[in-house]
């Protein structure tokens, strides 16, 4: 199990892989240079503080996103790739 818990307006991602296609055919993730820009919610920090109060993150957990290219910064834990963003770098939420 996971075990990062973000820190004020941070949010842990889970990028989802795109599947690309190009004239029919099925580009493999080694072609694609590009970082996907579609995430899942893994975990979110509590808040930023603004004039001593608490303003909670208005995402929450399982939540599909898309995120500025280079806003998020990744890591790397258990040979898993993970981004953590903050808030302000997540541009919408996707609604199925």
């Amino acid at each position: 199990m996971l075990k990062i818990k973000p820190l004020r307006d941070q949010v842990l991602l889970e990028p989802l892989k795109e599947e690309r296609k190009k004239g029919g055919i099925i580009l493999p993730d080694t072609v694609q240079k590009e970082r996907p820009e579609k995430a899942k919610v893994i975990a979110v920090g509590p808040g930023k503080r603004v004039d001593g109060k608490l303003v909670p993150v208005d995402l929450k957990k399982g939540d599909i996103v898309l995120f500025t290219k280079y806003g998020p910064n990744e890591i790397k834990v258990d040979d898993k790739e993970y981004l953590i963003a903050r808030e302000e770098d997540i541009l919408a939420i996707i609604e199925n």
